[in-house]
């Protein structure tokens, strides 16, 4: 059973690194887009800072839980490194009962800006309901809230193979230092 979900959480982790990696490739395109249309063409266009906006709002949230997952996350650790080894353990649950407590603060507050603002639309892209661009919170913020959780009940898991792609050690070579490369 402890297998499955950590496959499955695999599966969100890795969509989650999609969408985000996806939202940064498209706002990398569109900025420059929208830089040479206002400073070589002479005329500016109305879409690409929305959609950049858009594209850094999904990037955020999304990356966010990601990121947690993965330890990558800004963990300030100066209280926690001077106190006792006994009392870490329950200061860590205490963090993530805080951090379960903001999942789902900005879980409720997203829906809620979404249901506020679903009537308008964006004037940039008028098909484009507002409040479906506030829907990268609520989804950011119960993913992480998952994350959180499979932290809580199986550990870290900043280790498992889906995370560790691309990190350095994670290689075939690059695990010992002093081993030669292969030519």
């Amino acid at each position: 059973m402890k297998e499955t979900i950590l496959v499955i959480m695999d599966w969100l982790y890795r969509l989650c690194i999609w969408i985000s990696g996806f939202s940064l490739l498209i706002m990398t395109i569109v900025i420059p887009i929208g830089i040479f249309n206002r400073y070589v063409l002479g005329h500016g266009s109305m879409w690409p800072e929305p959609l950049a906006i858009l594209c850094m709002i999904i990037f955020t949230f999304v990356g966010a839980a990601a990121s947690y997952r993965a330890g990558g996350h800004i963990a300030v650790t100066m209280l926690t490194d001077r106190l006792p080894e006994k009392t870490r353990p329950a200061l860590s649950f205490i963090v993530n009962l805080l951090m379960i407590v903001l999942s789902l603060f900005v879980a409720w507050y997203g829906v809620s800006l979404c249901l506020v603002t679903w009537d308008q639309y964006i004037a940039e892209f008028p098909i484009l309901r507002v409040g479906l661009t506030y829907l990268p919170l609520p989804i950011g913020s119960l993913l992480t809230l998952l994350f959180i959780i499979e932290y809580m009940v199986f550990g870290s898991q900043h280790n498992r193979p889906v995370v560790m792609i691309g990190a350095p050690g994670a290689g075939n070579n690059d695990s010992k230092p002093d081993a030669p490369k292969e030519k």
